[in-house]
């Protein structure tokens, strides 16, 4: 993992903290919050991974979500899905039977609108704020510190924990109620989503063509075209054989399901996104679930032909 040190806001003398899931995207950020100065417990259910993180970043480990949550004003949390979320937030060594009366549990799980208020309204019986927050910017993103924090709930909430989880972020938003959060970061994926389909089929269309396609993403990169996909990915698709890195395609079909769900209970339509998820269960049929989203290429590759 290519940690990367950032200039930190240092964080109020004391300030507890709590991090739960420690996976590809949770394991720098809760590095970032240890080095910005929060005093921090991580709570991972692959325990080895929590014991490696605090002899890398020092903080302690422990072994519930309620024992990691106790002592915190905060406690973040950045698992899987909907059940992941239910399984370390519910029950009696849950996250909720340990944290105090006023304390914060901010989500940056990418998650359903539906578990955020479901878990908003446990949290209000309990006399906890609970914020869903999901994270744009992918892997690289977290370990520079640089993400995007799109936020559901109470603006005073948010407002207070914003100098902190700034840690891990460059941009931290308030988009509206609890659910928003999400509801945003599914508009985030279905935008990348198309993007990258898009990318993979010029890509695939030029190299057919027999065209530099170095230097036709140079050029176009330059103009209208432009994206971080294109920047950012368009090397990976034009080489076209490696794609073991960044955002796999398991959770973007993860979070395209939750796009699809979502559309349906609002009655809204999303035909591009159907299609492309299934592209994406192509991908998966050939082995490349943890490949990253821009193995759509993998779909389109053909012999080039002459111009």
């Amino acid at each position: 993992m290519a940690f990367i040190a950032k200039q930190y806001q240092k964080v109020p003398a004391g300030t507890k903290v709590a991090f739960i899931g420690l996976g590809t995207m949770g394991y720098p950020m809760a590095g970032h919050l240890k080095l910005a100065g929060c005093e921090i417990t991580v709570y991972n259910r692959t325990v080895s991974k929590a014991e490696n993180w605090v002899k890398q970043f020092g903080g302690s480990s422990a072994p519930t979500p309620r024992e990691a949550a106790q002592k915190a004003d905060i406690v973040f949390v950045c698992v899987g899905n909907d059940d992941d979320l239910r399984s370390v937030l519910l029950g009696p060594d849950g996250a909720f039977a340990g944290m105090h009366k006023g304390a914060i549990l901010w989500d940056d799980t990418t998650d359903s609108a539906i578990v955020a208020r479901e878990m908003d309204a446990k949290a209000k019986q309990l006399g906890i704020h609970f914020v869903d927050a999901p994270v744009s910017g992918g892997q690289g993103g977290a370990e520079k510190g640089v993400l995007t924090v799109m936020c559901g709930g109470e603006a005073d909430i948010i407002e207070r924990v914003t100098p902190i989880a700034s840690a891990f972020a460059i941009s931290i938003k308030r988009i509206g109620e609890t659910g928003c959060g999400q509801l945003a970061k599914m508009c985030n994926q279905i935008c990348i989503a198309g993007i990258l389909q898009g990318l993979a089929e010029a890509v695939a269309f030029g190299k057919t063509a027999n065209l530099d396609m170095p230097l036709v993403l140079d050029v176009i990169g330059k103009g209208a075209a432009q994206s971080w996909q294109m920047g950012n990915r368009g090397p990976a698709m034009i080489k076209g054989d490696d794609f073991n890195f960044g955002f796999a395609v398991d959770w973007m079909r993860k979070d395209l399901g939750i796009c699809l769900a979502q559309a349906k209970a609002l009655g809204a339509t999303l035909p591009t996104i159907a299609l492309i998820d299934q592209f994406y269960a192509d991908i998966q049929s050939m082995g490349g679930g943890r490949w990253d989203t821009s193995s759509l290429i993998k779909r389109l590759q053909s012999k080039p032909k002459s111009c």
